[in-house]
């Protein structure tokens, strides 16, 4: 099961997420650590970056970088989060 770590800019994108937001983050991130190829997740490399992409929901997303056991957390926000990066 690989590690989760999350980056300052991830707890501030994470802070400014409304409270349902929030809670529906804590699931897929609950998922992306026991199974990050699980279907709900829609995981896949994000095209022309070095990003993966998980889906919160249909609107919120989460950037992060993976390694064989660490998952590095970058940032989670509406669906053109990619613009701020």
């Amino acid at each position: 099961m690989p590690v989760l770590i999350k980056t300052k800019g991830f707890d501030l994108d994470f802070a400014s997420l409304s409270l349902l937001e929030m809670k529906q983050t804590v699931k897929a991130l609950r998922l992306l650590a026991t199974n990050p190829r699980h279907p709900s997740l829609q995981t896949h490399k994000v095209k022309g970056t070095y990003f993966m992409e998980a889906y919160v929901n249909r609107d919120i997303r989460i950037l992060f970088e993976r390694t064989s056991d660490t998952i590095i957390l970058k940032a989670v926000g509406h669906h053109d989060i990619l613009k701020n990066m």
